[in-house]
Order: C-alpha cells, then structure tokens, then sequence
C-alpha cells in the first residue's frame, strides 16, 4: 500500500516503464539478485547450492515477489490464498532460479559468454530508458533508482538473460519439423470425431434398490468403521467482547491516529471508476460482411449526428440495442475496470467527463460512449477520514484491551482452572456449548477451528489459553468429553440406509451399463441397444484431438479421448463402460471427419510449422533442463521445500 502512495508522486512513464522491464525478466528465468559466488556465506543467507554455486536467499524473494505480484495482476480480485496455495509460488520461485543456474553453468560447457558490447546494445533497445528516440543515461540511472536499484544489478540481471537466451539457442540449433509431425500436428487440430452416449447413472436405477433389514445389517457390519460416532467436547466459556470495553479506549491522540492511518492506507484506497453511458448498435456475432458494414454506418451516422450537438439520452433511447439501459438513455452507472469488456473498457477510461468516444467495436457490436464522471484512483485524505480512523482504531484497541483482560484471567486463574471466578472478576456470564465434534459448528461460537482443536485436546480441570476470534476473545475449558465409538444400528440408521441405497444404485447402474454395452456390441448399435433398454442417447458434437481429453457435454476422460479416433463403421461402439465423476458411460461413433492435408494453404501451413517448431525447440530446452536436475547435486536450504524437490515434484 506504502508502494501505491509513492507512485502517485513518481513519474507514470517512468512507473509503466519499469513494470515493463521487471514483466520480461519474471516471464524468463531471471532475478533482481543475482546467486552469489561467495561460498563462504552463512546458509542463513543462502537459499539454494546448485554444484557449489549458491543462489542466495535475497534472490529467491525477490523471485518470489516478482512471481506473486505477476499472478496478482493476472488474477486481479481472484487472487486469494487458496489460489496463491494452489500455484505453490514458493517452489516456481525456487525453480526458475535453479534452472536458470544450470542453463548459466552450461554456458560454461558449451565456451558461451556475453560481450561488453551485446550487453550495452541489449540495454539500449529498451524504450523505458530512451529520450527522444535514443537511449539517456540519465533516464536509465533514474528508472534504475525509482526501484532502488543499482545499475550493476540490472547490468548483471541483464547478462544473465542474455546468456541464458544464448544457451537456449545454441541447444536449439538445427532443429526442423518433418512432414510426418507436420501431418501428424495438422491432423490432431483438425479431424473431428462425434460421439453418440448413454449416461448410467445411479440416480436413473435408485427406484429399483430395495431395503431389507437383513442386507442393511450385513452393510452396516462389513462398514462399520464408516460409521463411528467421533470424539465430542462440549465447553464452559467466557466471551470477552471488544464493544463492553469501547467505553475504556482513548482514540484522541492525534499521532496515533495518524500511525493508524497510514497502517491501513488500503482501507482508505480510492478505485479509479468511470460513470458512462452508451448507444449499441447490436452485431450478431455469424453476420456476413454486409450485415457488419451497414451497422457501422449506421454508427457512423449517429456519431456525426452526436458530434453536431445531437442529444446523447434521446438517441440511447431510440436507437440503441441494449434493452437494459436503453429507456435510461444507455446509462450504465459508475464502474471499475474489469467488469465491462476490453475493448470497452479500454476506450471510455480514455475519456474524461462530457467527452465522447468513437465507434468502439466489441463481440457485441458497435458502441458510442460517453463519460459524465470519472473518479481517479488514490487515497482518501486523512482529514476526509478522520471519523473512520477514529471507528477503526476504537475497534482496534478495545480488541486488544479485551485480549489483555482475556490473559489476564488466563494468568491469574491457570492453576487453579477456576472460571467462576474469572467470571465474576470480569462482571462476564459462564456460557455452556452442547457436544461437538472436529470441523463442526459450535453453539453460540460457529465454525472457529482454532478453537476445536484446542477443546480436543484439553484435559478435565485445564484452562485453555484466550483465543482471539472476529465476535471477541473466548477463555473456555472442558465441560463434558464423550470419546470415539462404534454405534448400533439403531443410533445411525438413516444415515446407513442412505449409504447403501448409495452403493446398491451404483452397482445396478454399473449392471445396467454391462448390460447395456454387450447388446450394443452384439447389434453394432448403441441406438438400438438403448431403445431395446428404454435408455435415451445423447450426442456429444465435433470435437478433434486438440480438445485435450475433454468432449463437449461430457467432460474430461482420458480413457474416452483417445478412444474415441479409433472407432471406426465397423467397430462403432468403445469397448469400455467408462466411469466420469461416479456415473457410467457407454459411447459409440456417430460419425468422424478426416481432414484433406492437401488442403492447406501456404500460409496456414507456414504458420503451423511455425509454431510446431517453436514447441520442439522449448521441448529440446525443457528435456535438457530435466536432464541437467537429474545430473545435478542440489542442496536445498529452505525447509519447506525441501520435502518437494525430495519427491521430484519440484522437477521438470
């Protein structure tokens, strides 16, 4: 947030310049810090050993930080935790850096090397650091020291890439595409296979199951163990709630208003948003060429119609497509960037109030825009806030008091585990929660896992240290235990009945789809071996190698993918009931297109050997990378990670 409130005092060229430069060297396997050569470092400071050279620890979170800020603009809003968890930034991070080490020691074996000359040359082609079209040292140490960086460091950044790029090339050197894979690429994008199905489901055949007392008892035997009742706690506790010690706070001081201020400077943060209003022009998107001229004119026609003094409200409402807004003459509110599309989007934050855009052209159709209001992005002032700040460190500091008070009778009573009186020293009420189990709800408290895991644990007689929660502090101990058994019957029936109509509707949907499949090998014919079964087929629709493993209105298979390009007239039906997301499937071909490879174009097919080659080349990288790992003697000084590229996952 402190980076945000800078930047509005900085240069936006020079702001939009750097992200430019720092967004190649992310994408390639760069770092602000290079590894250090110094091998007598403390392994403190050292993040990895590749063969003896050492990455440093430094590199490796400036790596990190490019990655996540990279991700982060990606992502934008979608960007959380569980996403960040997911990517497992921290291992990229260390693997770029590992690679790119390995590539930098095979400059070595292959006698590669950067010149003084290819080095400033390189620096030179960037635009961030030209003034009038050639390139300013003055302009460079300044784009330079707006990151705080020296010019060794990025000169040193810079020849790493540059050798790295040279190790990519040389490694990549005579590398063609054979008419064979040229076919074999073509054929995989274009031909398309159709695929006629039946589902099997056990929702389709759960009327048929039926339940006898003799056959839920041998279920719930054979799976007892599915069904043990967990260990349960319930609690005795004090609640410390931060709005009883309001009253207590003092949020006057001015300095400290001002520290918690500038603490929380995003709570504060201005979006830049726009309030605009358009006319569309609608464009379906299969409209033959003369369809999308005449709309265009008739753009252009209401646009000089604006530009002449024409009032924009009255043309939103006879003219414009977009029925939502239309009546409100094309008012589309105040909005952010991202919500609208691109094209959009990019032209009417160009605009400022009472402007009007030209013809924009998006997959809806063509647009005129105009802007009544625009609010730039920024930071509220202190003084407009003053009222907020004083809500929020009000808020904060009865927080903490509550705590404090909450530890204090944690202290004071721990030995003698007496809440009674902790109760009555603080003037607070002794709540009780019925029994509850790991993961779940608790009475008057919710879903709070720190403090589940903490009443399991708890022994009779033991005060559990405050835990801090969003309704307050809690200071509880154990009020009742009951331990984990196996039940009767009787005390889980419903939930056993459920389980085995579950499993005996999934086994009559599986008998259903042998059954199913044999009649349809035996007649050739999965329509008719459905209708003989009462069952309906479905069609998935054209679909080529290109999709991957997944088939339109059916999903992601494997197994059904590649078999589905070797179904031919003769044997039409896959010889497999396939199991998708615990329902079954029987296919059979519908009918498949073989492409013409003599119809390609010289252009089309340039641009497939283009690519073609462009994959094998970072193919050719990728093997020689996997093979240098595997060659390597890596030490891994981050105790995270370690377990990973233990098990090879953090290899390529």
């Amino acid at each position: 947030m402190l980076q945000f409130v800078r930047s509005k005092q900085k240069s936006v060229l020079i702001k939009i310049a750097f992200g430019i430069i720092i967004l190649s060297f992310v994408i390639g396997y760069t770092m602000l810090t290079a590894p250090s050569d110094q091998r007598g470092a403390q392994s403190a400071d050292i993040a990895a050993r590749i063969n003896g050279d050492e990455i440093s620890y430094e590199a490796y979170q400036s790596s990190y930080s490019n990655l996540y800020n990279l991700y982060q603009n990606i992502y934008q809003g979608n960007f959380d935790a569980n996403l960040e968890k997911q990517l497992n930034l921290p291992q990229q991070a260390l693997q770029q850096l590992i690679e790119e080490s390995l590539l930098i020691q095979q400059a070595d074996e292959l006698n590669l090397s950067v010149t003084r000359d290819e080095l400033v040359k390189a620096i030179a082609q960037y635009d961030a650091f030209k003034v009038d079209g050639k390139f300013n040292r003055d302009r460079y140490i300044e784009v330079l020291s707006y990151q705080r960086m020296k010019p060794e460091q990025f000169e040193a950044m810079q020849e790493r890439q540059l050798l790295t790029q040279k190790v990519r090339t040389q490694l990549q050197a005579g590398t063609t595409v054979s008419e064979e894979e040229l076919q074999a690429a073509f054929h995989k994008e274009n031909d398309k296979v159709n695929l006629n199905y039946v589902w099997l489901t056990p929702a389709l055949v759960e009327s048929k199951v039926k339940v006898t007392a003799d056959g839920l008892k041998e279920f719930f035997d054979k799976n007892i163990e599915n069904f043990r009742i967990p260990e349960k706690v319930s609690l005795r506790y004090l609640q410390f709630d931060p709005t009883r010690y309001e009253d207590d706070v003092d949020v006057s001081d001015d300095e400290e208003l001002q520290r918690f201020y500038r603490r929380n400077l995003d709570q504060y943060e201005v979006k830049e948003q726009i309030k605009a209003a358009h006319i569309l022009l609608s464009v379906p998107q299969d409209a033959d060429a003369e369809t999308v001229a005449k709309r265009r004119e008739l753009a252009n026609e209401l646009l000089k119609q604006l530009q002449d003094g024409a009032d924009f409200t009255q043309l939103a409402k006879t003219q414009s497509d977009d029925k939502s807004n239309a009546a409100q003459g094309g008012d589309l509110g105040t909005f952010g960037r991202g919500v609208m599309v691109k094209e959009f989007e990019d032209a009417v934050f160009s605009l400022r109030p009472g402007q009007l855009s030209g013809i924009i052209q998006t997959p809806f159709g063509f647009h005129i825009a105009k802007v009544s209001d625009y609010i730039e992005p920024g930071v509220k002032p202190f003084v407009d806030v003053i009222a907020e700040v004083k809500a929020g460190l009000k808020l904060e500091k009865s927080r903490q008091l509550a705590y404090e008070k909450a530890m204090d009778a944690y202290n004071i009573n721990r030995k003698t585990a007496d809440l009674d009186a902790a109760a009555t020293n603080n003037d607070l009420g002794i709540k009780e929660t019925g029994l509850f189990a790991a993961n779940t709800p608790i009475d008057g408290i919710g879903n709070v896992a720190e403090i589940s895991q903490a009443a399991l644990t708890l022994k009779p007689g033991e005060l559990a240290k405050p835990i801090q929660t969003t309704q307050g502090v809690f200071l509880f101990m154990l009020k009742e235990r009951k331990e984990s058994h196996l039940p009767e019957l009787a005390e889980v029936k419903a939930i056993v009945e459920q389980e085995y109509r579950t499993e005996q509707a999934q086994t009559l949907a599986k008998e259903l789809a042998d059954k199913l499949l044999e009649q349809a090998t035996t007649q050739k014919s999965l329509n008719q071996a459905a209708r003989d079964l009462k069952l309906t087929v479905e069609e998935s629709g054209e679909f080529s190698r290109s999709f991957g493993f997944f088939i339109p209105r059916i999903g992601t298979s494997q197994e059904l993918a590649e078999e589905a390009f070797a179904l031919t007239t003769e044997k039409p039906v896959a010889q497999t009931v396939f199991t998708i997301n615990n329902k079954y499937l029987v296919a059979s071909l519908k009918n498949m297109t073989i492409a013409n490879f003599d119809e390609l174009n010289n252009d089309d097919r340039m641009q497939l050997e283009n690519r073609l080659l462009e994959e094998k080349k970072g193919q050719i990288v990728a093997e020689k990378i996997s093979q240098l790992l595997q060659q390597a003697e890596i030490e891994i000084m981050i105790p995270d990670l370690i377990s990973s590229f233990n098990d090879g996952s953090i290899k390529s």
